[in-house]
Parts: structure tokens; C-alpha cells; sequence
């Protein structure tokens, strides 16, 4: 039986119902909550009511279930940026050194917990190439980097974050959900993502996501180019060096995370 001292108080109790939503952010009912945290039904409802007045949480007008809201999306948002501005920095060297050697556009794409942009980018030495510009943010339906990440997401992530209607931008743009996931199965398989000429005529890109310490996909390494060079097949020699300096800003981005809560702490 808990005593009084250690009875958690009503912000406890707050910050408790929020983490019930971690990680996957599925919709619950006020009884389902009482019942995974031990609340007596009404304190639960009263603390809902009040985080979704707040904008922490979500109520769906139909089901009457709750999910994250708004608010917890800025605080995400916020703490994404954070770490996409020190993940750009660690990448940056890496980078620099893949479009040295391949002489094609390399390009970080940060993956914000809603959308994709570019972070950081390498323009290739080719007389013809791409060209970009920083933060230019790219539909997460088509951008190889998006689907990188996309690939090692909750499927009802994915479904929030792209929609059942995804727009065409060429005639190759994936339209159909269904064929959309089964493409991301074959990414999460193969570790690799390719936009074949899906937002640009001509232009091809092959991504390959960055993981941090907690093994989730904050961005990717992408190189574009026109089609007749970046070939969009598995045994491009390309996803290897792909691979290779993914998995260097993955170490160096976790090392960077660990050195941060060590001193934290």
C-alpha cells in the first residue's frame, strides 16, 4: 500500500498519462488509461481533459479516445532540431568526403518528426548535376531520404505522416498506399531507398537512413543525380559507400548523444 509521501501528485500523474502515449502514440480511452496506471477514473478523465485543453493531448470527436497533440509536436519538433543541428555538424566531414570521391551531389536529409529537409549539401563537380538548397523541405512520399526513415517507422506513423492520398509530382511517383508500403518493406529489408525519378524527370536518388542512440531515424545520406548516372538498382556500388558513411554518422552521432546524457547526469 503506497503512503501518503509517496502518492504521486497531480503533475505526476500528468507526466505518467503522457508517457502511456510513448512510442507509438495509439489512441486510448479514458478507462484504458485508468486502468494501465492504476488512476481512479475520474482523476484520470479530470488530467485528460486538462492536457487536452493544453494542447498536450488529442481528443477524437468520434472514438472520444485521446492521442498526442499539438503542443507535444512543438516540444518534439523543438527537441528534433536540436539534434538535427548537431547531427548536420557530426555529418558534415563524412559528407564532404563521399562527394569528393564520387564527384556527384550528396546531401543530409533531416528528418524533423513530420517532414524531411535538407540539411547540409554537397554539390558534385559533373558539368551536369543537381542542385539544392539548404532547408528546402521534400514530400515524404517521393524524397529516397524520407523513405528511408519512413522504412524503419510504426505503420501508423507512416499513415499519419503521409496520408492514404499521396500526390503524383512525375508519372513515376508512387500513388497507390499499398504499393507505398510494400516499398518501405522492401527498404527496411534491404536498408536502402531509391527515388527513381519520382519528384524530378531525369533525376535519381539512392538514401540511406542515420540512426541514433536509441536506434530511431533522425535523417539520411542521399546522392542525386541525373538517372543515366545514379543508377537505382541493389548492387549499385554506390549503396555501399552509401551504407559506409551512414553507419560512420550513426556512430558518431550516438557517441555525441552518450557524451550528452553522461554529462547530464
Amino acid at each position: 500500500m503506497k503512503t501518503e509521501k509517496n502518492k504521486p501528485n497531480a503533475i505526476e500523474k500528468a507526466l505518467d498519462i503522457l508517457e502511456t502515449f510513448i512510442p507509438r502514440n495509439q489512441e486510448m480511452g479514458t478507462a484504458e488509461i485508468s486502468e494501465r496506471l492504476g488512476l481512479h477514473r475520474a482523476t484520470a478523465s479530470r488530467t485528460l481533459q486538462i492536457l487536452a485543453r493544453r494542447g498536450f493531448l488529442q481528443q477524437n470527436p468520434n472514438t472520444k479516445k485521446f492521442s498526442l497533440g499539438r503542443l507535444s509536436l512543438e516540444l518534439g519538433k523543438a527537441i528534433s532540431k536540436d539534434l538535427s543541428n548537431g547531427s548536420i555538424q557530426l555529418a558534415k566531414p563524412h559528407l564532404d568526403d563521399l562527394s569528393r570521391v564520387l564527384e556527384e551531389t550528396v546531401i543530409l536529409e533531416v528528418f524533423t518528426g513530420t517532414e524531411t529537409f535538407i540539411g547540409y549539401i554537397v554539390e558534385g563537380v559533373q558539368r551536369v548535376r543537381v542542385a539544392g538548397t539548404l532547408g528546402d523541405r521534400l514530400p515524404v512520399h517521393a524524397a529516397a531520404g524520407a523513405k528511408a526513415v519512413l522504412a524503419f517507422l510504426p505503420p501508423e506513423s507512416v499513415e499519419r505522416l503521409v496520408g492514404k492520398k499521396l500526390p503524383p509530382l512525375t508519372p513515376n511517383t508512387i500513388t497507390d498506399f499499398r504499393i507505398f508500403t510494400k516499398e518501405l518493406e522492401r527498404i527496411r529489408t534491404q536498408g536502402v531507398a531509391f527515388d527513381n525519378e519520382e519528384i524530378d524527370a531525369g533525376i535519381n536518388a539512392i538514401a540511406v537512413p542515420v540512426f541514433d542512440h536509441n536506434d530511431l531515424p533522425v535523417a539520411a545520406v542521399v546522392v542525386a543525380g541525373p538517372s543515366q548516372r545514379i543508377l537505382t538498382v541493389i548492387d549499385s556500388p554506390l549503396v555501399s559507400q552509401l551504407k559506409e558513411v551512414s553507419a560512420k554518422v550513426s556512430g558518431d552521432l550516438r557517441c555525441e548523444e552518450d557524451a550528452m546524457e553522461r554529462k547530464a547526469s
